[in-house]
């Protein structure tokens, strides 16, 4: 599957305005959690439960223990990776909430029957998902949902996805949402810039992430 098909909200660092405003949370006024949306908490337990699906299912497509080895250092920042998508999906469902947008089952089924079919079967549209974007099997509709939602919100703002003022635009809205939310992450996982609405990495080179043993062992 190519990198093209990825929703839109892979742009986010590459388009977003420069002046950054970051918001960030302590573990003191938040315990348990990696961020705060809203009125919704992300706990430190259900990003770790996400992460442990992705190790999972990647243990289960390896070959052998060398291959999953080579999986899990060339994903070191699954765990970063997984909160910033966590996160973004919320904002992308307020924008959506804002400019009208819905998205139904039958929309997901849809798109999920026309790419098994370009993929070459169902198997190989999880397969080509875990290893392009980090998307555990069990999650691929709730990843086909966020991309329709992206694409429909673009739709809805009347604005081209392909051009860099029809970026920005769909940008503005993801601003706004973040605005609205008021995304506080844990400082360890760095913080949130709202213009961009993208995780940011905090200056703290002494702490290190990690997502999963070093040694070949399921996570």
């Amino acid at each position: 599957m190519h990198r093209r098909r990825r929703t839109a909200l892979v742009l986010s660092a590459a388009i977003a305005a420069a002046a950054p405003l970051l918001t960030g949370c302590g573990g003191e006024a938040h315990p348990g959690a990696a961020a705060v949306v809203g009125d919704s908490r992300i706990t430190v337990a259900e990003l770790q439960g996400r992460v442990d699906e992705v190790r999972s299912a990647q243990r289960a497509a390896s070959k052998d223990d060398a291959q999953y080895a080579q999986v899990v250092a060339s994903t070191g920042t699954l765990t970063r990776d997984t909160l910033h998508g966590l996160v973004l999906d919320r904002v992308l469902d307020r924008a959506a909430k804002n400019a009208g947008v819905t998205v139904t089952r039958k929309d997901t089924q849809q798109m999920r029957s026309a790419l098994e079919q370009q993929a070459g079967g169902p198997k190989a549209l999880e397969t080509a998902w875990l290893s392009n974007y980090g998307v555990a099997p069990k999650r691929l509709d709730d990843s086909l949902r966020t991309e329709i939602e992206a694409r429909k919100l673009a739709s809805a703002l009347g604005v081209d996805m392909n051009t860099t003022d029809g970026k920005a635009a769909f940008w503005k809205a993801m601003s706004a949402a973040s605005k609205e939310l008021h995304v506080d992450l844990n400082p360890r996982y760095g913080t949130w810039d709202v213009q961009k609405s993208s995780r940011v990495d905090a200056r703290t080179p002494w702490v290190r992430e990690v997502s999963a043993p070093a040694s070949p062992q399921p996570a």
